[in-house]
């Protein structure tokens, strides 16, 4: 049973992103059985790093040897499965229309993970300077590209990556240092640095989150085929009241041992913990552990002679940090270097998928939009970069972006766009967002840590959380733990392309607190819009759609490494970056701001009480307190002029 567990819950994996949802998918794939088999061999060999360790790896090269051909790549934590002889993928490549253009597949597993030899280690920090025979996941892509080119039949010397989520990671991991023979990358939904991706945001935990701890954190030591971790079991389908049941951070320990856990007596004599939950718990500031395993910090070693195309999706709830700063990192350290952004209306990796509707959540935004950017776009940057001229002429944008209020694409020679303008608005009495800065005035608000404000107004318990980056927002915008500030009905389009920074004034009568803030574009009551993806509970009209949150910790306002408590009831600066958004106000609409201090259980409760480490709070630390936020607060938007 375990060993099916991975396609049930994997939801940070590539395999995940790409599971065919509707029954335009299912005949696809059916249309599309027997083409690898009929079209590619495959062969599995085991490549030794230059400390030692096998990687398994797997090869799909075409079966017609007239012509040399390009390899594509991707290293994943997530397996290289089928294994064995005569057992192949059903789809091989980032998209169909590759693995027909033909193709040397290559998929392996990552050092540590499933067929592979060594020790995982999750974010693997990167190594500049090497000792003899000293590895990390840059030289195990670097020895793995070397083999590659020096022994598989009929490839043409040049080679490309790519992945979604951690093996989007890995294909940035791959521009590092990067092997000769390294001519284009596409990290997609790539991790960027674990403070600010996935498990974290600006340093407060993504509770909803815990069941995928065990995925990366349990301990192995040899190749195996089978699943070695298990999931832990909530045994309800009310996540929320579970999580508040359990209280305190520390009272989920129980999940992360292994006696718990349906594991072998091996891995329980030699592991005690999940090294991940243990990493997460001893390390809640941006210490030493976390910077070293960030990759956008050394953006610096990727070499022109990479071509890159990052893609994200607007929606997605685990990865937008990452490629949008991947992007930035390159443009500004590499200036001669081919290097492209490409973001969708998509969550976590559905531009990978072959569904014609495209829709995130109760949102629906357009018919074929994963498909076209299959077609016309990722498959013309690989084709142009590993079969053809290579040059930087390759036809495609600088920036390729979906403008997620008018629903159509953009293309832009640089981003954010140059004819941007910081402006800023002010959070005002009387529930209103203006231009206008007027005289400083406290609006209160009770935060209950009994009464968290909820992310979502579902009853259902998730693997990772997802549709609530569009989900309608008025249940939050009711509550009196909810501060709203909205325009006036606008009178002519209005477009945000680039980030947003929260510039909060607050105070708070306890000495720690979190704060979300929230941007939503509020449609006419009398739209006469029609979705057939809407919860049967939901109407258009008045939907708020969410376009853009954040959460702060408090406590690192000024440091995310040196946290410091706030003085009760004393007016503080909270500055809150807010990630790049690309969308349009619709003329008739309005735009709204939301400011509250809990999210629950997307984040972990706030003790509310400062502690040196919210992840051993007690439950005595847990307290109700009143929270202020100024009216000279403002948000700085990037306007499209």
């Amino acid at each position: 049973m375990k060993k099916y567990l991975l396609l049930l819950f994997l939801g940070f994996s590539i395999l995940f992103s790409c599971t065919n949802s509707s029954s335009e998918d299912k005949t696809t794939v059916a249309k599309k059985d027997t083409f690898v088999t009929d079209n590619y061999t495959k062969k599995e060999v085991d490549i030794v790093m230059r400390d030692g360790v096998k990687l398994h790896t797997t090869i799909y090269s075409p079966k017609d040897k007239s012509e040399t051909y390009p390899i594509l790549m991707q290293r994943t934590p997530y397996s290289s499965r089928p294994y064995g002889e005569g057992k192949m993928k059903t789809r091989i490549g980032p998209n169909q229309h590759l693995m027909k253009d033909k193709y040397i597949v290559v998929y392996q597993d990552v050092r540590g993970r499933w067929m592979s030899e060594g020790v995982y280690d999750n974010m693997r920090a990167y190594i500049p300077n090497k000792k003899e025979n000293e590895a990390d996941e840059v030289s195990d892509t670097y020895d793995t590209i070397d083999w590659l080119v020096k022994n598989v039949e009929n490839n043409n010397g040049k080679v490309g990556t790519w992945g979604i989520s951690y093996p989007g990671h890995y294909a940035t991991i791959s521009t590092i240092d990067a092997h000769p023979a390294l001519k284009a990358a596409s990290p997609q939904a790539c991790i960027g640095d674990f403070f600010f991706d996935d498990f974290h945001h600006n340093g407060a935990f993504l509770l909803s989150y815990f069941r995928a701890i065990s995925l990366f954190g349990t301990y192995k030591d040899t190749p195996t085929d089978t699943a070695w971790y298990s999931f832990p079991k909530m045994n309800t389908q009310d996540q929320y009241q579970f999580f508040l049941d359990k209280g305190p951070l520390k009272n989920l320990n129980e999940f992360f041992r292994y006696d718990k856990l349906d594991v072998s007596a091996t891995q329980k004599k030699n592991q005690i913990d999940d090294f991940f939950w243990k990493e997460i718990v001893e390390h809640p500031n941006y210490d030493e552990v976390w910077q070293s395993k960030g990759i956008i910090q050394h953006m610096d070693k990727v070499p022109s002679s990479v071509a890159t195309m990052i893609v994200g999706g607007w929606f997605d709830a685990e990865d937008l940090y990452g490629p949008l700063e991947t992007y930035k990192g390159i443009e500004k350290q590499g200036k001669d270097n081919y290097n492209t952004m490409v973001f969708g209306p998509w969550d976590h990796g559905k531009w990978a998928r072959t569904g014609v509707k495209n829709s995130v959540g109760n949102y629906y935004f357009g018919d074929s939009i994963s498909l076209k950017y299959q077609s016309e776009v990722e498959t013309k940057f690989f084709h142009h970069f590993l079969k053809g001229k290579g040059d930087k002429n390759s036809g495609l944008p600088e920036a390729y972006v979906y403008d997620s209020g008018k629903k159509e694409w953009s293309s832009y020679d640089s981003w954010p766009p140059k004819n941007v303008v910081k402006q800023d608005w002010f959070l005002s009495e009387n529930q209103e967002l203006t231009t206008d800065k007027k005289s400083p005035k406290g609006i209160q608000f009770i935060s209950d840590v009994k009464r968290p404000v909820p992310y979502s107004e579902d009853i259902k318990t998730v693997f990772t959380p997802r549709k609530y980056m569009t989900d309608d927002q008025r249940f939050a915008a009711r509550r009196p733990d909810v501060l709203v500030f909205e325009t006036d009905v606008l009178t002519e389009d209005f477009t945000l392309a680039g980030d947003i920074m929260a510039k909060l004034k607050v105070a708070t009568t306890g000495t720690a607190a979190d704060w979300i803030v929230k941007v939503i574009d509020v449609h006419p009551s009398d739209t006469k819009e029609n979705n057939d993806k809407l919860q049967d509970h939901l109407k258009m009209s008045n939907y708020h759609l969410m376009v853009r949150s954040e959460v702060m910790r408090g406590r690192f306002r000024n440091s995310f490494s040196k946290p410091e408590p706030f003085t009760p009831n004393r007016k503080t600066a909270v500055n809150i970056k807010l990630q790049d958004v690309f969308h349009t106000f619709k003329k008739g609409h309005k735009l709204q701001i939301q400011v509250q201090s809990t999210w629950f259980p997307l984040i972990d409760l706030n003790p509310q009480t400062y502690v040196d480490n919210i992840y051993k709070a007690d439950e005595k630390d847990f307290k109700t307190q009143t929270h202020t936020v100024f009216t000279d607060s403002s948000i700085e938007f990037s306007v499209l002029k």
